[in-house]
């Protein structure tokens, strides 16, 4: 069973529930289509990695990618929530990063199969502890940032998230009941790249916290 901290609790993780393609910025730089809906999908608990860890790029790509975001915690089950009452829901937020195999994630896109081997490999998804939600704020008013080797990748907003905190949870809780312990990613920034062994990256989200990993 994996857990996260939140504050000085252990909470147990169920299942990550992962945002695609909510920063406009970054769905050009992919030259995406922008979605009328949600873009959704999961990772396991075991693809956490904490502070200080190590990520293992699989010998099978050549392309890992790294996305800043904002991670939710939930704190009390919700289904077929309103956007209105969905952070009543929220325990607190971290640093998060969704890892993505692009090159994967690519092929089998172009086979029409899902893609979830390309985001839910072992160490696909480093993350910080969690902080209380009643210490953060307004969530949509965050700077994202995430260099490698001290140089500065990815800087952003949470105010440029395309569909806010609230309407994610709201819409994601229509397909499946969200549970205490699960974990929701944000989407990210524009300025994903690659990886390679010997990197180190830190990410920073104001009021939230930082997480540092490096790559073996």
């Amino acid at each position: 069973m994996h857990t996260v901290k939140l504050g000085n609790k252990d909470i147990p993780v169920g299942k990550i529930v992962c945002i695609g393609r909510n920063y406009a910025e970054h769905i050009k730089e992919l030259g995406n289509q922008v979605p009328d809906k949600p873009v959704i999908f999961i990772k396991p608990a075991s693809s956490i990695i904490g502070v200080g860890g190590t990520i293992i790029i699989p010998p099978h790509s050549g392309d890992c990618h790294h996305e800043v975001e904002l991670a939710v915690l939930i704190g009390t089950e919700a289904k077929n929530v309103d956007a209105s009452n969905a952070p009543d829901h929220v325990a607190g937020y971290a640093v998060a990063l969704d890892l993505t195999l692009r090159d994967i994630q690519s092929a089998q896109k172009e086979k029409g199969l899902p893609w979830e081997i390309a985001k839910a490999f072992d160490t696909a998804c480093p993350l910080s502890a969690f902080v209380p939600a009643d210490q953060v704020g307004d969530p949509q008013k965050l700077q994202i940032r995430l260099t490698v080797n001290d140089d500065v990748r990815q800087d952003g907003n949470t105010k440029d998230m395309m569909r806010s905190i609230a309407e994610l949870i709201a819409a994601a809780s229509t397909y499946f009941t969200l549970e205490t312990g699960d974990i929701l990613l944000t989407g990210t920034p524009s300025g994903v790249g690659r990886i390679v062994s010997g990197d180190k990256l830190e990410a920073a989200i104001e009021r939230v916290g930082r997480l540092n990993v490096s790559v073996a």
